[in-house]
């Protein structure tokens, strides 16, 4: 036995084992508080904030440790954005369509009507330029958005009346976030944007006709099938909603880059466990509320026609008088359309074969 070589060899692990508690302790202790859009209640989408700061913790043997805060515990669920860019909050969970307001370009890096799937953001955010594309945008506004949580392809929401004509939405006076709401509104509909946790009682007293959130598993918990029986898909503004860590950019820049690669890491890890989560419940959720009594209804062809056709419209006339949505929809368009390419090719060539084969199984089996 060589055992110069044997006393090197455990002089290198001792090395190893001193030299990483040594980093450790070197880094600086970090606390942040996030501000969440969303209540408590709402495990899944609330949840996603949630992982993302045990995530981070654990990363960073409990350096960085960031506390979420539910919806109204520290501001509004609709004025977390604000909150970072005051620096009341170091950061925030939440979705940016809520936000369109200060600008519509906030609506890309959420969802946009009749836009990509969960596959196709994420494909969008992570590998095809649209953090790039959106990280300009960002700037201006002083903050940092990384993805964070996914809820995949919404239901179109919950009505007191039947959806039958393009004529029944007039008047419509429906709970719905985001750019979405306008392109309704071209279409008669008198938007409303509510927090989460308000929308039942607002639906209960009359005080909205209809009301759209998630989809079955959040939409049972809220209670929204006892006070609305009719629970239409798809919801086409929302094929699929990214969820956004904001961050203010002076507190992102402070992080060392362990802490930044941690982050990034953690909300990789919350956008795969989010969706993995809704897949799992939301078909079970849905059952659930039809065997209750919930009316099951897609929206008319005519209607869905409508609605994009007034959609594209607005994105037509939005970036004609707004730049910062002009560079991120151009680059968002030819990325869809690329994507819709290869979907309609292999993908949706797959899906629809087997529900069509599992459908007619069903019947069989009757």
């Amino acid at each position: 036995m060589d055992r110069r070589g044997l006393f090197a060899g455990a002089a290198a692990a001792g090395t190893l084992a001193l030299a990483t508690p040594a980093i450790a302790q070197a880094m600086p202790e970090v606390r942040w508080r996030c501000a969440s859009s969303f209540p408590k209640s709402l495990d899944t989408i609330y949840g996603a904030g949630e992982h993302v700061a045990k995530r981070v913790a654990a990363l960073t043997d409990n350096k960085f440790q960031i506390r979420v805060f539910a919806a109204g515990e520290l501001v509004p669920g609709l004025a977390v954005a604000d909150a970072v860019q005051t620096g009341t909050v170091d950061c925030a969970h939440t979705a940016s369509y809520y936000f369109v307001g200060k600008d519509p370009t906030f609506a890309f890096d959420g969802a946009v009507p009749f836009g990509l799937n969960t596959r196709q953001t994420n494909a969008w955010l992570q590998a095809g330029g649209g953090r790039e594309v959106l990280r300009e945008f960002f700037a201006g506004f002083n903050m940092v958005s990384i993805p964070a949580g996914n809820t995949g392809a919404q239901m179109g929401g919950w009505f007191r009346k039947e959806i039958k004509t393009v004529q029944d939405l007039s008047g419509l006076k429906f709970r719905i976030g985001g750019f979405a709401g306008n392109v309704l509104q071209k279409l008669g509909v008198v938007p409303q944007q509510i927090a989460g946790g308000d929308i039942y009682p607002a639906l209960e007293k009359g005080t909205i006709d209809a009301a759209e959130w998630v989809g079955p598993y959040d939409d049972e918990k809220l209670g929204f099938n006892r006070v609305a029986p009719y629970y239409y898909y798809p919801g086409w503004w929302e094929g699929s909603l990214n969820l956004s860590f904001y961050i203010a950019r002076a507190k992102y820049e402070e992080l060392p880059q362990l802490y930044k690669d941690a982050l990034e890491s953690a909300c990789r890890d919350s956008t795969i466990e989010t969706m993995a989560k809704y897949d799992v419940q939301n078909p079970q959720a849905l059952r659930r509320l039809i065997g209750a009594g919930t009316q099951l209804r897609a929206f008319p062809r005519e209607v869905m026609q409508a609605c994009y056709k007034a959609a594209f419209e607005l994105y037509d006339e939005t970036a004609a008088r707004n730049a910062n949505f002009k560079k991120v929809y151009d680059h968002w368009r030819a990325f869809r359309d690329t994507q819709y390419q290869w979907f309609r090719v292999a993908e949706s060539g797959f899906d629809n074969f087997g529900y069509f084969m599992q459908a007619q199984e069903q019947q069989q089996r009757r």
